[in-house]
């Protein structure tokens, strides 16, 4: 495995360029930590380069994850260089290079769908991709003000669930309405029903919005189902977006599995 040791290398310029520009459409990605690369791995197959610390090279989950790649994919940094590329103050001594999945949208949706609107925060993102993931959702929809997918802070939140997701990026969601033939759902502060007293559409494309602004109004109000969550409003305002999500996607999934039962 060649060993990189001086900043001046072209790699290791290559690197930090990707790292400051992370996220960014048609650029690569690094991919941080022994959990993203090896579900990377599993599930996208092999990176375009593999960087280890050279002193951390002995260790049995980094000689785990060597011995699945081809030797000419793989080089050494001092664990100072390395550590400048790492998104986290200690890192685990690995960095893969990686080109996310670019997908075409399709030309129309009849699946369990949500749609991102503007959500900026990327912990919200991430959580929101893991709770989408863990609720059975397959394809995400994310719009233009939407943090970046693919982005370190929403990688480390979403703990593998990219991989577990058909990801769509700067989605124009106004014409992407258009090609729905499911149910569009929002969640709203006022005037919308009861979550829990609602027999909710099994499949629907639920809609999640902006951190402070909700949903959209031009998005909101092509809606098919208005729905709120009872919470006590007096000692919370609002639900976080990614909370709210998340009692909306279960109770949903509780429902769809209640039905289930009962058919039986």
């Amino acid at each position: 495995m060649k060993l990189l040791s001086s900043r001046e290398n072209s790699t290791i310029k290559s690197l930090h360029k990707w790292g400051t520009h992370a996220g960014r459409r048609g650029q690569p990605v690094l991919l941080d930590g022994i959990h993203l690369c090896q579900a990377w791995l599993t599930h996208s197959g092999l990176p375009s380069l593999a960087v280890f610390d050279v002193a951390r090279l002995d260790e049995p989950p980094i000689q785990g994850l060597i011995r699945q790649l081809p030797p000419a994919l793989c080089v050494a940094l001092t664990s100072h260089l390395i550590q400048g590329l790492a998104s986290v103050e200690q890192g685990q001594g690995v960095i893969f290079v990686v080109s996310p999945p670019t997908l075409a949208l399709p030309d129309k949706i009849t699946e369990n769908c949500v749609l991102f609107d503007r959500i900026q925060d990327p912990g919200n993102v991430g959580t929101l991709l893991r709770t989408c993931a863990a609720a059975g959702i397959k394809r995400v929809f994310l719009s233009n003000g939407t943090a970046a997918a693919w982005s370190p802070k929403v990688l480390r939140s979403g703990q593998g669930a990219h991989f577990a997701l058909f990801i769509h990026e700067h989605v124009d969601l106004s014409a992407l309405i258009a090609t729905l033939r499911v149910p569009l759902v929002a969640t709203v502060l006022k005037d919308g029903q009861s979550l829990y007293s609602l027999s909710l559409p099994m499949p629907c494309a639920w809609i999640f919005g902006h951190e402070g602004q909700g949903v959209e109004a031009k998005l909101l109000a092509r809606a098919a189902l208005k729905v709120g969550i009872p919470h006590d409003a007096i000692a919370v305002e609002s639900l976080n977006v990614h909370t709210a999500a998340a009692v909306c996607l279960f109770e949903q999934r509780r429902q769809a599995l209640f039905r289930t039962s009962s058919l039986q």
